[in-house]
């Protein structure tokens, strides 16, 4: 059994809270794993009968009739009727739920969806509501506003290092070569061998991801476009990047005019979907975000690298996606560091020139600076990696994460260096 005891905790924190809890993360995470098995589990063991857990995945075609949210209301309300008992209804895929007119009303545009369903419930205190989605649109302004702020999100990620770890057969290295090249979707962990594994990628990004996105926003003659901004993006994580040069990579390459706007949106539809994460480059010494440039990350590295077919394998861009991918599991703001400094030339001529640090994290009270390198074990190479943050200027903790298994030390500056295992198996590891 792998180990989802982060957001299993949450669950636990926030039942019966009287929100609606909405676990929210890319399609085949675990999301349903975690509600229907994990947390159902729980809820037995502390005395829940089954019949008081109302379990229904929509996306299932046994229960397409309860995509139709009339149908879904009549259907809930006949399973809680009882209200001596509490009960606990489970949704699975709610995005798949339609809107549809009110057959009540005529003559007037009034739509029925999953909201009305859910706040239909909601007004019952014997009622506790969990719902999963796996697009960001069903978590959009305007629906958190009609669940008159009674929605609770719950983020679940891929499997984190230290997850993948815990129902890992091998050892620590093996697991980490595992993991930053076929990455942590819970289902890779039962396949075996490089094809089953590639083939079980490859399969989400066609029929799965890229479907569900040209489905949901009716684009369904773009799926070339999608292909190649996807390959671009993967080609260039840990790079800078903006919609501008991915525009003109498509006039160079494809000789295809396509403006910088339609490029912006088609990425945002990948981050819609939890397919890809936006990095913000941010001024330190300004203390203001840049803009552009700016660096995308993959919210799984297997799903990325298997969009390139396991071309390009470098680790050190690889490494740096996955420490990005921990900070999000740990709940971190994160933002790509710039810092600008100005110096004399040879010709005594003044200059100003910029260095960047790979992440820097904010979370309440704590701050942190963060350099990704594969190693520091050269003295040169060290003092180039810690240039940006010898540059910083103030006192919170700067750390540089490093490939090879060292034991962590600190330089006469006060950053530490960790090998890249130990940061992501210890949480507590960046206060060292």
């Amino acid at each position: 059994m792998i180990e989802r005891n982060r957001y299993l905790q949450k669950l636990i924190n926030k039942k019966n809270n009287g929100l609606v809890k909405v676990i929210t993360g890319i399609r085949r995470c675990g999301k349903s794993y975690l509600l229907f098995n994990l947390y159902g589990d729980y809820l037995k063991s502390v005395g829940v009968e089954d019949d008081c857990i109302i379990a229904l995945a929509l996306d299932d075609d046994e229960n397409m009739r309860y995509r139709n949210p009339i149908e879904l209301g009549k259907y809930l309300r006949s399973m809680t009727e009882d209200k001596s008992k509490n009960y606990y209804v489970f949704l699975d895929e709610i995005q798949k739920v339609v809107s549809v007119q009110n057959p009540y009303i005529d003559g007037v545009d009034d739509k029925i969806g999953f909201v009305d369903v859910v706040l239909g419930l909601m007004r019952h205190e014997n009622i506790d509501v969990y719902v999963t989605g796996s697009n960001s649109k069903m978590l959009s302004s305007d629906i958190l506003t009609e669940f008159r702020g009674r929605g609770d999100e719950i983020r679940v990620h891929p499997l984190s290092f230290s997850e993948f770890y815990s129902a890992y057969s091998g050892n620590k290295s093996n697991a980490w070569q595992e993991y930053y090249t076929y990455g942590g979707l819970p289902l890779v962990m039962n396949m075996h061998g490089h094809e089953e594994k590639t083939k079980y990628l490859q399969t989400l990004f066609d029929k799965i991801y890229l479907s569900d996105i040209m489905e949901r926003n009716k684009i369904l003659h773009e799926k070339s476009v999608l292909d190649d901004i996807l390959n671009i993006i993967s080609s260039s994580v840990g790079s800078l990047t903006n919609a501008g040069k991915i525009a003109n990579t498509f006039k160079s390459a494809r000789q295809m005019n396509i403006d910088d706007e339609t490029v912006s949106r088609y990425i945002d539809l990948f981050i819609d979907a939890f397919m890809v994460y936006k990095a913000e480059r941010y001024d330190v010494k300004g203390r203001k975000y840049i803009g552009s440039p700016l660096k995308y990350y993959f919210s799984d590295v297997g799903l990325r690298n298997a969009r390139l077919n396991f071309r390009q394998q470098e680790e050190n861009h690889i490494m740096e996606n996955v420490i990005y991918n921990e900070l999000c599991v740990r709940e971190f703001n994160i933002d790509v560091g710039v810092v600008e400094y100005c110096y004399k030339d040879e010709e005594k001529k003044s200059r100003r020139s910029q260095l960047e640090i790979d992440f820097v994290v904010n979370k309440g009270s704590k701050k942190y600076y963060i350099q990704s390198a594969l190693t520091v074990s050269d003295e040169l190479k060290r003092q180039q990696e810690v240039r940006s943050l010898n540059r910083v200027g103030d006192s919170f903790k700067k750390i540089v994460v490093v490939k090879d298994n060292i034991i962590p030390w600190h330089d006469e500056d006060g950053i530490l260096y960790i090998g890249i295992e130990r940061f992501l198996l210890d949480e507590n590891s960046m206060d060292i």
